[in-house]
């Protein structure tokens, strides 16, 4: 019996209709629309209002996503999620898409937590799942309000994050050669202090001093961020390339985590690939963590950037520092 494929049947991404331009951000902040484009690339980004959680922002993404694939909520047996912004630290919030959606209760429903890679991560965790034989439909989002965890007196920060959802459907297909042709992740668990929120967890609980001080914000370290994400995402790529015996021009298309314009650019020269052969959209969203590559990918495939036979990379990186690619063949 031919093994069967997992291929992606539907896409959809939602962003808040809030749209915070650099020139906004100078008028709260000691900054410049020059400063930021020259610095990320980044031009304005969407922020989710007091009362719109991660949960419902992928919902809306998800609905599209279904939509897109002909399919129900109640079509869905797998549900996961990828995200750093949960709506509470308790339940996943993939149990409260579950309920919003009208997903069935027989679904095994979960969080999954790789910051930025995290969607690369779904992908190879629903994949398997799919390839298990025991599930037929999984619904993958990556949903984030970073807007939440933001310290908005943090220049250097503050200008690089926005909010939004991406979503997928993913299903098992008879034809041969096309879905998910390989993964591979990986992390840095010795480079945790570069990018991550000191107060808040298990570790150090949360306190009116911790929050007094700002603790329970996102930190970073730019710079080392910015170089070991470049050799993150470089050999990510190049290792699945090998694996898969594949060189750097017969791809498509890549979709690279949208953090940062110059760590695209980076990427494109390692590879010596065109940028024209990368989908950007960093400029109009900022980086979304987890909603990054799905709503990337979401924009490429209805702007008519992939097409059936072609093969597209995905690469991110994000805290951890967890790092991951993907190949698909559409």
């Amino acid at each position: 019996m031919a093994t069967k494929s997992t291929v992606i049947l539907g896409t959809g991404c939602y962003a808040p209709p809030r749209v915070l331009t650099n020139d906004d951000l100078s008028k709260m902040i000691e900054t410049s629309d020059e400063w930021i484009v020259t610095r990320s690339g980044i031009r304005e980004r969407h922020i989710a209002g007091p009362d719109e959680s991660t949960s419902d922002m992928a919902v809306e993404a998800a609905r599209a996503a279904l939509a897109d694939a002909g399919l129900q909520a109640t079509d869905i047996d797998l549900l996961i999620v990828a995200t750093i912004t949960p709506d509470l630290p308790l339940p996943a919030v993939a149990c409260n898409i579950q309920h919003k959606l009208g997903v069935p209760t027989q679904a095994a429903c979960f969080d999954l937590n790789a910051a930025c890679s995290g969607f690369v991560y779904g992908l190879d965790t629903a994949c398997a799942m799919i390839a298990s034989g025991r599930y037929k439909h999984a619904l993958l989002i990556g949903a984030e309000k970073l807007s939440s965890i933001v310290d908005w007196n943090e220049r250097t920060t503050c200008v690089l994050f926005g909010d939004g959802a991406g979503a997928v459907v993913l299903g098992a297909s008879d034809q041969e050669g096309v879905g998910l042709i390989g993964t591979k992740l990986g992390a840095y668990g010795d480079s945790t202090d570069l990018l991550y929120i000191p107060k808040g967890g298990s570790s150090c609980p949360a306190t009116a001093e911790s929050i007094a001080a700002g603790d329970h914000f996102m930190k970073m370290k730019g710079k080392e961020v910015f170089k070991l994400a470049v050799r993150a995402m470089d050999e990510a790529a190049r290792d699945i390339l090998e694996q898969h015996g594949l060189h750097a021009d017969q791809i498509g298309l890549v979709i690279p985590h949208q953090a940062n314009l110059r760590i695209i650019e980076a990427i494109a020269k390692y590879l010596e690939l065109p940028m024209d052969r990368f989908f950007v959209n960093v400029d109009r969203y900022g980086n979304t963590s987890a909603a990054s590559v799905p709503i990337a990918l979401h924009e490429a495939r209805k702007s008519g950037r992939i097409k059936a036979g072609d093969i597209t990379l995905l690469v991110a990186f994000g805290a951890g520092l967890t790092y991951g690619s993907a190949l698909i063949r559409w």
